[in-house]
């Protein structure tokens, strides 16, 4: 399926996150779940929470008068205010990484999407200092990252890019189960957390199912 969509602007990111704080509110409880067994129970708060209020700024601000990097900034503050801890940073560093692609622009082609999952995972690595095998979201993101790069290298359709990044970034999520936290506070559990999900993996699949999901859906107007 190809989407209908030949561009990402200032009005698709808006669409974008309006889909994302959905799924992120829908996952909630579960991500609560999943946090309690090796956290503070409090994952799938900050993620809803987070998306919700960068959601809802990008819908109230004039996007008309934005460049993408702004709405990318706005969305990255209003997230980073509405979360504390370690999640909060760590996505407002993925989207300005991710604003930082999209430059002056106001509009970008749609196939350059792709490029801006590479973006998102590079910073969440560099602020986290993560690593694959830490048993955190760079489980998710990192595979999901190599499937982007391998599929803009071997020039497949966005669309296909995306749900085989989704589908790498589930597969990470899934492998966390199998590892010993390194990193967080999960890790002060140690072996106790082998055989549970990483929460902030999951979430992270989640996320770019969404974003798999939204780019094979209709247009928004402003594509």
């Amino acid at each position: 399926m190809t989407s209908g969509r030949h561009t990402f602007s200032r009005q698709s990111l808006s669409d974008l996150f309006r889909v994302v704080a959905e799924r992120m509110a829908a996952e909630q409880a579960y991500l609560a779940d999943l946090d309690g067994e090796i956290g503070d129970a409090d994952h799938g708060v900050a993620m809803s929470g987070g998306f919700c209020a960068a959601a809802r700024a990008l819908q109230e601000a004039d996007g008309e008068g934005q460049t993408l990097a702004q709405g990318f900034a706005l969305a990255a503050s209003s997230l980073l205010n509405a979360v504390g801890a370690t999640t909060g940073p760590l996505y407002a560093s993925a989207l300005l990484r991710a604003g930082q692609v999209c430059g002056a622009e106001r509009r970008l082609p749609f196939d350059r999407l792709p490029e801006l999952v590479i973006a998102m995972a590079e910073g969440i690595e560099l602020r986290g200092k993560g690593r694959p095998g830490d048993k955190t979201m760079v489980d998710a993101w990192a595979p999901a990252a190599h499937a982007a790069r391998a599929g803009l290298a071997a020039g497949q359709e966005t669309a296909t890019i995306l749900r085989h990044a989704a589908k790498a970034a589930a597969d990470g999520a899934e492998a966390t189960r199998a590892m010993m936290a390194s990193k967080g506070r999960a890790a002060r559990l140690g072996a106790r957390t082998i055989g549970h999900l990483d929460p902030g993996a999951v979430s992270a699949a989640a996320l770019l199912d969404s974003l798999a999901l939204w780019a094979t859906g209709p247009t928004d107007g402003g594509g």
